[in-house]
């Protein structure tokens, strides 16, 4: 099967900063909000989404005037409501200005998060108007392959329950477990190499959509490694970590990313 990247050159860079659970107050949260929409000045060819904790994500929406950054929940549960001591639901998240869901990331994942919880929890933001980016990756590789039938099973398993009419709206962020914390990030050959079998697996299912969804990666990315990881890897943004924590370090990524004008 000849696998075509999304043919849509026109579509911006997309990068999604995940802040985990930093920084510890609101105060240094708007901070790092003004740093990052410095950062960006008039730059057309990306757009960013934050993911903050929850608990700072009205005071963020509120405070931001503008179109290129929107705001992402880090996690939602799989039900609408009910008694679900210290969760959110998507209809919350959505309530306090976010537009996006990380869904299935290696945290939650690692914490005792289920396929099948990632499956319903996909299904959910789809339908309460949230753009799901269904995270996958596999904890380490061998010779034996075995990691590709984990990848094939995280995103048929994922997408399963989105209605048809929604998977267009869906992303998927390849974030190796292996590679996350680590020094250096994937190597651009090797990502390029599982773009082409994501595409495949998600174009044998659901046929031509499946081939137009967008992918990130996402794994120890920063300043040094982003611009060529854009340009050979295959991929259409970047799900960012420990470089969106700190101004600079994202000021410095975006910097590198405008100089070699990927």
């Amino acid at each position: 099967m000849n696998v075509p990247k999304n043919s849509d050159t026109s579509s911006p860079l997309l990068l999604i900063a995940n802040w985990k659970m930093n920084p510890q107050t609101a105060a240094d949260a708007k901070r790092l909000l003004e740093i990052t929409k410095r950062s960006l000045g008039n730059a057309r060819s990306y757009k960013v989404v934050l993911a903050p904790p929850s608990v700072f994500m009205r005071e963020l929406t509120k405070t931001y005037r503008g179109k290129k950054i929107s705001f992402a929940a880090q996690n939602i549960h799989w039900d609408i409501a009910g008694s679900h001591t210290g969760e959110v639901s998507a209809v919350q998240v959505r309530d306090a200005g976010a537009s996006y869901t990380l869904v299935g990331h290696a945290e939650r994942r690692a914490a005792g998060e289920s396929i099948e919880d990632v499956r319903r929890k996909m299904a959910l933001a789809s339908s309460a108007g949230l753009i799901p980016v269904l995270c996958i990756g596999e904890k380490e590789r061998k010779p034996d392959g075995e990691y590709l039938r984990i990848i094939a099973e995280q995103l048929i398993t994922g997408v399963e329950d989105v209605p048809r009419g929604k998977l267009k709206e869906v992303i998927v962020a390849y974030e190796p477990v292996w590679a996350i914390g680590g020094k250096e990030a994937m190597k651009p050959e090797d990502m390029h190499g599982m773009a082409i079998y994501i595409r495949k697996v998600l174009g044998r299912v659901h046929g031509r959509v499946g081939l137009q969804i967008p992918i990130l990666y996402g794994g120890s990315i920063d300043d040094k490694s982003a611009p060529a990881m854009l340009s050979e890897g295959d991929v259409d943004g970047l799900l960012v970590g420990r470089a969106s924590l700190d101004g600079r370090s994202f000021s410095l990524l975006l910097e590198a990313l405008r100089r070699a004008r990927v």
